[in-house]
């Protein structure tokens, strides 16, 4: 059976919502993402932070989990870290209410393409996630997940089969995102406590 990991990338986060502390806000989000990766069966789960974010990391952490410090905050930097596996991916932090189903999507097509992304819903570029078969695939380009559009990455393959682009899902980038989080979900409890005043200095 295929080694899997996936892993979150505590990268910086470009936007919190006013009146909240963007600290305690990029705390909130890679809580419940950690939160999330710990209830995953089946694969094996892991952080991946720059080296001045080892804080964010160690504030998050469940006992045991892997820590990869990588030199830069993007998949290829992760991937590049990773060994042992045969299948990973690497996820966005700031998708607090991401289903785990969503990232099952992302890793299934790895048994017959080399290469697979999940677009990031709404308004601009960027994708939720992208997972690939280790050793990396040469064609795969330097991906960013705030700036990548799948096409980007579909163009680079030596056939637009290689690729698999998988359901979207929303990231928490600005304050039409709010909108697409879904109460009835269940976790996200940190960013949910943090939304509701909770989580505010009195």
């Amino acid at each position: 059976m295929a080694r899997r990991v996936v892993v979150a990338l505590l990268a910086p986060v470009t936007w919190s919502p006013p009146g909240i502390d963007p600290v305690r806000w990029r705390t909130a989000l890679a809580e419940d993402v950690v939160d999330l990766l710990a209830t995953l069966n089946e694969v094996e789960t892991a952080v991946a932070v720059t080296p001045a974010d080892r804080w964010l990391a160690d504030a998050v952490l469940w006992p045991g989990t892997v820590v990869h410090e990588v030199p830069e905050p993007t998949p290829n930097a992760v991937f590049a870290a990773l060994d042992g596996y045969d299948h990973a991916a690497v996820v966005a932090a700031d998708a607090p209410d991401l289903p785990g189903l969503i990232l099952g999507k992302l890793l299934r097509p790895l048994t017959s393409r080399p290469a697979a992304v999940a677009p990031a819903e709404g308004s601009g570029p960027g994708l939720l996630g992208v997972a690939v078969r280790l050793p990396v695939p040469a064609w795969v380009p330097a991906l960013d997940l705030d700036g990548t559009r799948p096409a980007a990455v579909r163009a680079a393959a030596p056939r637009p089969g290689d690729l698999a682009v998988t359901p979207a899902w929303h990231r928490l980038r600005g304050p039409a995102d709010l909108a697409r989080l879904d109460p009835a979900v269940e976790g996200w409890e940190a960013t949910r406590t943090l939304l509701s005043g909770a989580g505010q200095p009195g």
